[in-house]
């Protein structure tokens, strides 16, 4: 079944609080749609052409953004908060990445966002099934726009959406490969992503106590509960080794008075299992993941946003689909594969030559850049120790800068960028600097 496709170039008018209507900016050129991903799930994504006066789109490569979670809006928060050409006030992002690439968001896992299923038995509940409907959708996308079929098109992700970004780069590869889709596959960027969780869970302790946030008492807590966690691990019990994870970040939480996950220097938690009490039942700590996790990410005013004005303006949102109104049971279905690493997968996919980049916040906690450097060692990949020998390289946001914003190290089809006072949301905390990486990962003059 074809996808439906509505291209747009100005947004409707807007209704503010104060009664007064404004029009936004002229937006850039853009097509969205649903793609029937099985019999009772759809798949909703909207595209954005690269926007730049002095170049057409076809100049510039296509990006996939997967948003994390699971069950963050890629739709929603990747673009409103983070890349796309307008903020959650409606105005435009001097960051965006539309002067460097068309973009491409999708919500995935099926239930997130946009996206919805008609029966309870469709939700992922594992990578496998994640990467499947994915490529439903890229087959379809990339048939019906053909325009995009020989564009570079390159994968870029966050936290959860890096471990399905492997999984589906890889899938995308072989594809590519058989002749199935036609695309020119040029790369997959993992930002802050749960590649291998248990090495994340291990550095908690010793990123927090190296920059003063635990104590000697803290520290032996943290690093108890993370020998919990790697035991559940070794013996395959993936979803105790979830419930524990929950606990260990109540520890955290518990020991450095609230330090947000996503970013260290910011003291305002974005959590909210603060108002669960204790004496609920065992199934609580994933409904505290899902909101550490996932609800912070569907903000008031962005779900206001997303169900408002944005829902009016797309016009074929179903009226029994509110946006993020799965996003839950999106989560909670996938409980028993949040543990599971797919450092395999990225060596299967350095081994095909595939690019992969890497890039991390320095101020993420959730997944310290130490934890990244952790499961980058274990790669089995023959050119590991070339790549590990290079000497990093400092990078400058803009010419005129003499701020460090970034270290990079790269070796054959390995990039790893470290981002400076950036925490998980990269684009969001250093918009500049995750400009000129895209530039580099994707090969334009910068």
């Amino acid at each position: 079944m074809p996808a439906k496709m509505y291209p747009i170039l100005i947004f409707s008018l807007v209704t503010l609080s104060s009664g007064y209507f404004i029009k936004p900016p002229k937006e850039p050129r853009q097509a969205w749609g649903y793609v029937p991903v099985r019999s009772n799930a759809s798949m909703f994504w909207w595209l954005y052409y690269a926007d730049n006066p002095a170049q057409n789109f076809t100049s510039f490569p296509l990006i996939l953004w997967l948003q994390g979670g699971p069950g963050a809006s890629g739709c929603g928060y990747g673009n409103f908060e983070e890349i796309g050409p307008l903020d959650a006030d409606l105005k435009p992002r001097r960051t965006t990445w539309l002067q460097a690439a068309s973009v491409l968001f999708v919500d995935n896992p099926v239930g997130t966002g946009y996206s919805y299923v008609n029966d309870t038995l469709a939700y992922a509940t594992d990578i496998c099934t994640v990467t499947s409907d994915m490529m439903v959708l890229l087959k379809e996308f990339f048939a019906s726009k053909t325009e995009f079929q020989k564009i570079p098109f390159y994968i870029f992700s966050e936290s959860y959406g890096g471990k399905m970004a492997a999984a589906i780069a890889l899938e995308l590869y072989k594809a590519v490969e058989a002749g199935t889709i036609k695309c020119n596959f040029s790369g997959v960027a993992l930002g802050d992503s749960w590649i291998s969780p248990i090495d994340s869970v291990i550095a908690w302790g010793p990123y927090l106590y190296t920059t003063s946030l635990l104590d000697d008492k803290g520290l032996k807590e943290v690093t108890t509960a993370a020998k919990k966690i790697l035991d559940a691990m070794n013996k395959k019990e993936f979803k105790l080794a979830t419930l524990l994870w929950s606990k260990a970040e109540d520890i955290i939480e518990n020991n450095t008075n609230g330090v947000n996950f996503y970013n260290i220097l910011t003291q305002e938690s974005e959590t909210a299992s603060r108002s669960l009490t204790s004496t609920l039942s065992e199934t609580l700590p994933f409904i505290k993941l899902f909101q550490r996790h996932v609800q912070y990410q569907n903000k008031d005013k962005l779900s206001d946003l997303m169900n408002g004005p944005i829902r009016k303006k797309l016009k074929i949102i179903p009226d029994h689909v509110k946006w993020g109104g799965q996003s839950e049971n999106v989560f909670m279905n996938m409980a028993g594969d949040f543990m599971k690493h797919v450092i395999d997968t990225v060596d299967e996919l350095l081994e095909a030559n595939v690019n992969v980049t890497v890039y991390n916040g320095q101020l993420d906690l959730i997944v310290p850049t130490m934890g990244q450097e952790a499961w980058i060692r274990k790669l089995k990949w023959p050119k590991l120790k070339k790549f590990s020998a290079q000497r990093w390289q400092p990078l400058y946001a803009c010419p005129e800068s003499t701020q460090t914003a970034a270290f990079h190290k790269s070796y054959d089809n390995l990039d790893f960028f470290w981002i400076l006072k950036a925490g998980h949301m990269v684009p969001a905390d250093q918009g500049d600097m995750a400009l000129k990486m895209l530039r580099i990962v994707t090969h334009q003059r910068h």
